[in-house]
């Protein structure tokens, strides 16, 4: 589903003393079956952009298009919305509250007033695809999972209602490597299996490099870059400037460059790196 912003302006506390533009002329578009990733440093507005489209937060001006929908327009039925664009908070985990896992992943599908068939089947369909083993979590309490696990089932709930567009902030915040790693992985296979939009928050660059078709890249309020991940983390400096990195990787192949190594500094994932090292060694032999 394709989303189109024009012209996105918020401005928290306005007309009172504190008040801040947290967003200013925001425009971009994002094309069916994309996965975006954003970044900005902390209070860069990440967070504030993503609540606007599946309106949580109403912007001050402009508009945004979810599909045909402008749903920035009075009136407009915002259930509807958001069953169309499901939203993730970071540690969604603490979101959790029902007895067993499975009423947990239910409760949104319920809201949507589907069959109790239709609800079972999604429930099942939904922890499968976060890799979860329906028949040996489902009536387990969420509280008795690992950290990785509760975050999985929380995702579940949200996946269960098949939003076109899946929002999720900071989907690896704080994880150990293997549920990190886990949490990657089951973001591709969602993708792969819905064909959805996928938009994400992230401060790993190497997981933004890895995972995006787009970068979306957010300085005070305003949307400075946007492109590929090579579009992107090729403009070192200017990222730099706005206290953000690149990819450790791509920091490593700059690093040898800049040590008189002839090589392309703008590569992504270590197998970019492993083929242009290789490269260099097959040239330094010739």
């Amino acid at each position: 589903m394709s989303i189109q912003v024009r012209n996105l302006s918020h401005i928290y506390s306005k007309g009172m003393p504190d008040e801040q533009l947290a967003l200013s002329n925001i425009n971009f578009d994002i094309y069916d079956g994309e996965i975006v990733g954003v970044i900005g440093h902390t209070g860069s507005g990440k967070s504030t952009l993503l609540q606007h489209l599946n309106g949580l937060l109403k912007p001050d001006s402009g508009t945004i298009m979810i599909g045909n929908t402008d749903i920035t327009e009075p009136g407009v039925a915002l259930k509807e919305i958001r069953r169309r664009v499901g939203l993730v908070f970071q540690y969604p985990e603490y979101q959790l509250f029902e007895e067993t896992v499975a009423q947990d992943v239910a409760f949104g599908p319920k809201n949507l007033g589907l069959s109790e068939a239709e609800i079972a089947d999604r429930v099942e369909e939904a922890l499968e695809l976060v890799g979860l083993d329906y028949e040996d979590i489902k009536d387990r309490s969420p509280f008795d999972l690992s950290g990785g696990q509760k975050r999985r089932v929380a995702i579940a709930g949200v996946i269960a209602m098949k939003p076109h567009v899946l929002i999720l902030d900071e989907p690896t915040a704080g994880l150990d490597p293997g549920a990190h790693h886990d949490i990657l992985e089951m973001i591709e296979e969602v993708h792969g299996a819905q064909n959805n939009n996928i938009i994400f928050v992230s401060h790993n660059m190497a997981d933004v490099a890895s995972l995006s078709d787009k970068v979306m890249v957010l300085d005070n309020g305003k949307l400075v870059m946007v492109g590929t991940p090579q579009e992107v983390f090729s403009q070192k400096q200017r990222l730099e400037s706005i206290g953000l990195n690149v990819p450790p990787v791509t920091n490593l192949m700059y690093q040898l460059k800049a040590g008189g190594i002839s090589i392309n500094e703008n590569v992504l994932t270590l197998k970019e790196a492993e083929e242009e090292l290789y490269n260099y060694l097959q040239r330094k032999m010739i």
